[in-house]
């Protein structure tokens, strides 16, 4: 992931760090901040948030106002260190984790956008493991249009399932994520046929 910052594999050229168009597109991300800041002003008591792979915070800046606490993790330490210096709230925390590796956070919601597209398998079944230490997931994954197979591997990185036809799917094989329920709160679709990005809220057991 550092070399994806440094070589500026995301595009964002004139940023020090840039998290990719689908952190920085208003046609992405508006959508995506309006149906959870809905969802996170719903409680009558705030709850707190863990945003996994929190990337340059340029999305996550407006959620945290409606939280409890906010806790932002991400692998790359120099990008944590850069988002310490810039975003600043008595309810902030931010944290450099590796979320397959590390103890997560306490919290009552975690968000993962555009986070497991990158990752192997076995990292997902990794991070999957920890979920149900959450009572809300709000997920975020960019998947091709129409039908497709789900969670064909790929190396960690850059890329996603997408050129395989594939996109990751909790509620199937291998991870089979079980959930009391699942609701859709938004998605974008992409040019070109190059896919959707949605993102689901499950309730968790």
């Amino acid at each position: 992931m550092n070399q994806i910052y440094e070589k500026r594999l995301w595009g964002g050229q004139n940023f020090d760090f840039y998290s990719g168009e689908g952190s920085h597109n208003p046609e992405i991300i508006n959508p995506f901040l309006e149906a959870v800041t809905k969802f996170l002003k719903s409680f009558k008591q705030p709850l707190t948030v863990c945003d996994l792979g929190c990337g340059d915070f340029n999305i996550g800046q407006y959620l945290v106002r409606h939280a409890k606490k906010y806790i932002a993790a991400d692998i790359v330490e120099k990008l944590i260190n850069r988002n310490k210096t810039l975003f600043k709230a008595h309810n902030l925390e931010f944290l450099c984790l590796d979320i397959a590796k590390d103890q997560l956070p306490k919290a009552d919601c975690v968000i993962l956008r555009q986070v497991l597209q990158h990752l192997s398998n076995t990292e997902i079944q990794d991070i999957t493991k920890k979920l149900s230490d959450y009572k809300y997931l709000i997920l975020t994954e960019h998947i091709p249009w129409g039908d497709f197979t789900p969670n064909k591997d790929i190396i960690s990185g850059q890329g996603n399932r997408t050129k395989k036809n594939s996109g990751v799917n909790l509620s199937e094989e291998p991870f089979n994520l079980k959930v009391k329920e699942e609701k859709h709160l938004c998605e974008y679709i992409l040019d070109d046929n190059k896919g959707r990005i949605v993102t689901t809220l499950y309730k968790m057991f």
